[in-house]
């Protein structure tokens, strides 16, 4: 069995090194189920999402208590013997120090931090850089820092605004950067001006660059959100709509 600081180690070497037609490819469990049957398809780690967790516990994206996440993000890391980084949104008021012991409880070995609030503010990127730093200080090397750059999702569209905000993050700690909703078109943009690694968002349906296209544009990593949890919504809807056309139209006469 691996440590949780060796873990860390193999999932932070993960991140370097890569070819760029082969980005490190994280695909996001919502439950101990799912992050099993992804470990047995021959992924080397997992990222879990906040908005697929969000779903399988009954809870809107960003409405999940904290308590609840973090229990979670324990289930599924037990559940596999593969390194998982755990979304933990804008860690729920928590302080650094705090939020770090509380995810190395779960055995997470690496989180997203996203720098906008429940209500959609972009924070102010030095308070913010301030605060990964802190993060990174507390996790001595135990967590990757993966922190979420939110200009795109809320409604800035010049690349320079997140370009800006990745090089106050990576000089404050950050392992790697993730500008969430940049348009294909911007990457090589945002790979040209962003040292480190780089997380961009994939899809699990078609429309999109394969994981290897958006490798050669820049990304580093790719993740998928609540994808494959509403994938396989979608997937389990079918199955019960065929169940229910298949079911008998009256229920059967209950006998004394």
């Amino acid at each position: 069995m691996v440590s949780g600081a060796d873990k860390a180690g193999v999932f932070r070497a993960l991140h370097h090194g890569r070819a760029p037609d082969d980005p490190l490819v994280l695909p996001g469990p919502w439950d101990a189920a799912s992050a099993r049957v992804l470990e047995e398809a021959g992924f080397p780690a997992l990222a879990t999402p906040s908005a697929g967790v969000a779903a399988s516990l009954g809870y809107e994206d960003g409405a999940t208590p904290a308590e609840e996440m973090f229990a979670a993000v324990a289930r599924i890391v037990r559940a596999v013997d593969v390194p998982v980084s755990a979304d933990v949104e804008g860690g729920y008021g928590l302080p650094p120090k705090e939020l770090v012991e509380r995810l190395l409880e779960t055995g997470a070995v690496g989180c997203n931090l996203e720098d906008s609030d429940a209500e959609g503010v972009l924070e102010d990127p030095r308070r913010h850089a301030d605060r990964l730093a802190e993060v990174r200080d507390a996790a001595g090397g135990r967590l990757f820092v993966n922190a979420r750059i939110d200009t795109f999702v809320r409604g800035i569209a010049d690349p320079a605004a997140a370009v800006e905000r990745a090089v106050l993050y990576v000089a404050a700690g950050a392992d790697c950067v993730y500008p969430i909703g940049a348009p294909v078109d911007v990457l090589p943009l945002l790979r040209s001006g962003i040292q480190g690694p780089l997380n961009v968002h994939g899809t699990v349906t078609g429309g999109g660059p394969s994981p290897a296209g958006l490798g050669a544009l820049g990304a580093t990593r790719i993740t998928f959100g609540p994808g494959l949890q509403g994938a396989a919504a979608r997937a389990l809807r079918g199955i019960a709509d065929g169940l229910a056309r298949a079911a008998p139209s009256t229920p059967p006469a209950i006998l004394d």
